[in-house]
């Protein structure tokens, strides 16, 4: 099957598939005659596997992981894929504590905003945004997503 049947059956577009090969995640097996990559059932599956992979928030690189432990499963555990999917986990955890904090932050500008028709002159949020008097969530600069 060409790029373009490859997209209609996993729902992805051939940019995002041509990606996919950039980054080693995807391959083909052949090419046309006209120089049209050509995939197979094999090729569909994999796609597939990334797909969901990336729906559930791995990275690239943590696909990549997978990816070599799904090629040759006898050499590898589900501890070392349990350890890749925890990883993700405390990250999305992470994550979230930081959305919390956002949410409360924002709740507490919008509690001390009048939101009236008069001018922002005096607006509290633009105050606060302005003399950094609003408290920021603590980022962690070795996540990647």
């Amino acid at each position: 099957m060409r790029i373009s049947e490859l997209a209609k059956r996993t729902g992805l577009s051939p940019h995002t598939l041509r990606f996919y090969e950039k980054q080693g995640l995807v391959s083909h097996n052949s090419r046309s005659e006209g120089g049209y990559r050509e995939y197979d059932e094999t090729d569909l599956r994999r796609v597939e596997f990334v797909r969901t992979a990336r729906n559930v928030g791995f990275s690239l690189e943590d696909i990549a992981m997978l990816l070599s432990i799904r090629v040759d499963k006898d050499s590898h555990s589900c501890e070392q894929v349990a350890d890749i999917t925890r990883r993700k986990l405390n990250e999305v955890n992470e994550r979230l504590g930081e959305l919390e904090s956002m949410k409360k932050t924002l709740g507490i500008l919008l509690e001390s905003c009048c939101g009236g028709p008069e001018s922002a002159v005096h607006c509290s949020i633009m105050e606060a945004l302005e003399h950094g008097q609003v408290a920021e969530p603590k980022h962690d600069s070795s996540i990647s997503s």
